[in-house]
């Protein structure tokens, strides 16, 4: 598998002109941005005031137990869920004001599910192809080939005319992370892409999402695979009771200098 995004060239500083070697240049905005958010399902509150930045290129693990607002705080961040109060700043805009064109938002924060949810009469390649069509309106020959140029880059480019139940549950979670990257996304949260897997079947999908990381994709992951934490995030995330209680390198996260309730959690993890 091989994923390719294109390199990044030097950026100039607003005045257009490079900055001479050495000199101070600000770090670039972060390309996700959330500040205060909340959601409340009635009277129980979810997330409690959540504040984190997303670099671009960066993997973010988001670790907790059940309960904790994990996947919550991602469906906020594509409007699959409405905020209660906060903001979330995507590209330089903010993604909650009135007017956001929800569509073209969600073309550029791609998500994939702990389910699946392919159409079982429609083949992997019209699985994928199917948002270009009816979304992009892209001629349906062009999405084809973007359809099977995407299941390519997830180990699939042999498998387009396979029925989902003709797949293995990894291979239809490889479906569903290449219809996400057919619409060529910013970014792509992912919400437990390996729980619904047989053991055996989940080293499939993170095999996808080192590629993607190595290739540079942005992406939020909520999961309890700590062993690709620790190898594979730039920032691990700890949320407990709709808050973040730590967040940090892996090092640190997964060290003896963890706060106590991020160990013990992590301990009971990695123990069961």
């Amino acid at each position: 598998m091989q994923v390719g995004l294109p390199a990044t060239a030097p950026v100039p500083g607003a005045s257009g002109v490079m900055p001479a070697p050495g000199a101070s240049v600000a770090p670039p905005a972060p390309l996700l941005r959330i500040r205060g958010l909340r959601k409340a399902f009635g009277a129980t509150e979810v997330l409690k005031g959540i504040d984190l930045e997303v670099a671009e290129r960066e993997l973010v693990f988001i670790i907790g137990p059940s309960g904790s607002g994990k996947s919550t705080l991602l469906r906020c961040c594509n409007r699959l869920e409405e905020p209660s109060a906060g903001e979330v700043w995507f590209e330089g805009r903010n993604i909650l004001a009135t007017g956001t064109d929800l569509n073209a938002m969600r073309r550029r924060i791609g998500m994939v599910f702990q389910s699946f949810n392919l159409y079982p009469h429609l083949n992997a390649r019209d699985n994928v192809a199917l948002a270009l069509v009816h979304v992009l309106k892209q001629p349906r020959d062009q999405a084809h080939a973007l359809a099977l140029e995407a299941l390519r880059k997830v180990g699939l480019g042999d498998r387009g005319e396979a029925l989902p139940g003709e797949l293995s549950g990894g291979q239809q979670q490889r479906v569903a992370i290449a219809r996400a990257l057919a619409l060529e996304p910013a970014i792509v949260l992912f919400d437990e892409p390996t729980s619904a897997l047989d053991p055996e079947l989940v080293g499939s999908v993170l095999a996808v999402l080192r590629e993607l990381r190595s290739a540079g994709m942005t992406m939020m992951v909520v999961s309890h695979e700590m062993g690709f934490a620790r190898s594979a995030a730039d920032t691990v995330v700890f949320m407990d009771g709709g808050r973040i209680v730590e967040q940090g390198p892996p090092a640190r996260i997964f060290g003896a200098d963890a706060q106590p309730r991020v160990r013990e959690f992590v301990a009971a993890i990695e123990h069961r």
